[in-house]
């Protein structure tokens, strides 16, 4: 079929299987470009692995230091005449990609919240590899199913305390304007947003991965989270999703005392800004996001998702040394964005850009070409008025299901 992209607000209804794997070989490049990681993972599980920081975090294990790798995520193929989700056909196309370096690559596709998962990737982790020493968790999704009781938490995005009003753009438009979001009403909201959001769950999959006796003796794990400038606090730290990242943030020393024993340990990396699916759907961000690739572009230290990965584990998890932690025992990654003279000339930019200037001010067009990327547009080696094979297969799953 012919595949062209369909958007719906924030979201896009169609992914592109030449488009996404172009994409994927593109992240495979710039990990190798790099070098090898000395003293990289070996074998690395990967829980969100298939879109943003968890399916960089896999290519950059996998190509970065020959890591096997096994991946989990929650995505739907395609069937006849209909795509599937950009995380297939990213997945479908890394685990070629892995084969053909002989690299190990296996994914398991379904509910990461459910016990079912869980062990179903042990099982996989004991058949084929015995232990892993690196787990990355990146689980991004609105609403889980808590698997002890059975009840369904969605997570809000709204501030706390009082309503937030501040500019917003739509991107694909280019329309500047004032959005104004009220209060989350009650604290049950609250709550439901740190269940689907925050470290329980993480808890639960080490403490499982623990108890199978599949983590290695020196066993590493971390999960992202993301600050970003005072402009965005109302709507993203000091809301609801900022009460959720606390708490992933405060399952840290939970998990260090867990791994002990195993000399393990744990962290929360906190990335810098960037286009993603979960990103582009926060009211002001993307107007941010859209004046720091304008800012950071400039001064020649803007990164992608690859980049940020990439530097994650040559520079940090791997570098042969104490890691640097921040006071508050989290590794900074968004360290470039946050610099005084970046937030300075972003914060400027935020007071002058309208509608009219929004085009010369911000880098909108980058921000446009980096959506429509994720979903495997906008690619110059790919043909999109060409008819394309839409049912691609991952080739570790046996069922397109």
């Amino acid at each position: 079929m012919i595949i062209q992209p369909r958007v719906r607000g924030f979201i896009c209804l169609t992914s592109h299987p030449e488009g996404t794997a172009q994409h994927v070989k593109q992240q495979i490049d710039y990990v190798k470009s790099k070098g090898k990681i000395a003293n990289g993972p070996k074998k690395v599980l990967v829980i969100g692995a298939s879109t943003g920081f968890g399916l960089a975090s896999r290519i950059t294990a996998a190509f970065g230091s020959d890591a096997a790798t096994i991946g989990v995520f929650f995505e739907k193929p395609a069937a006849p005449g209909k795509p599937g989700t950009a995380g297939w056909y990213n997945t479908a196309a890394f685990e070629k990609e892995a084969q053909a370096a002989g690299l190990y690559a296996k994914s398991i596709n379904g509910d990461a919240f459910s016990d079912e998962i869980k062990k179903q990737t042990i099982d996989l982790i004991k058949a084929d590899l015995g232990q892993v020493d690196l787990i990355v968790y990146s689980l991004a999704s609105p609403r889980r199913t808590h698997p002890k009781t059975g009840v369904a938490h969605a997570s809000v995005l709204k501030p706390i305390g009082q309503s937030f009003t501040d500019k917003t753009v739509d991107f694909h438009s280019g329309v500047v304007s004032d959005i104004s979001i009220q209060p989350v009403e009650n604290e049950e909201d609250i709550q439901n947003t740190i269940a689907v959001m925050g470290g329980e769950d993480w808890k639960f999959w080490m403490t499982e991965l623990k108890a199978a006796g599949v983590l290695a003796e020196g066993v590493k794990t971390v999960a992202y989270s993301y600050i970003g400038p005072e402009l965005t606090y109302p709507i993203y730290r000091n809301g609801t999703i900022g009460k959720a990242k606390d708490d992933l943030e405060g399952t840290v020393p939970v998990l260090n005392d867990l791994l002990k024993e195993l000399n393990g340990r744990s962290y929360v990396s906190v990335n810098k800004a960037l286009v993603t699916q979960s990103s582009s759907a926060i009211p002001v961000v993307p107007l941010y996001i859209s004046l720091l690739y304008k800012v950071m572009k400039a001064k020649g230290i803007h990164e992608g998702t690859i980049e940020q990965m990439q530097r994650l584990f040559a520079d940090r998890l791997y570098n042969g040394n104490e890691i640097a932690l921040d006071e508050k025992g989290r590794i900074r990654v968004d360290d470039w964005e946050m610099r005084a003279d970046v937030q300075k000339e972003v914060a400027e930019l935020w007071g002058q850009i309208t509608t009219e200037n929004l085009e010369g001010l911000a880098d909108i067009a980058g921000y446009r070409n980096d959506f429509f990327n994720l979903f495997g547009f906008n690619f110059d080696a790919v043909d999109y008025e060409k008819e394309t094979e839409e049912v691609v297969a991952i080739p570790s799953i046996k069922e397109n299901a």
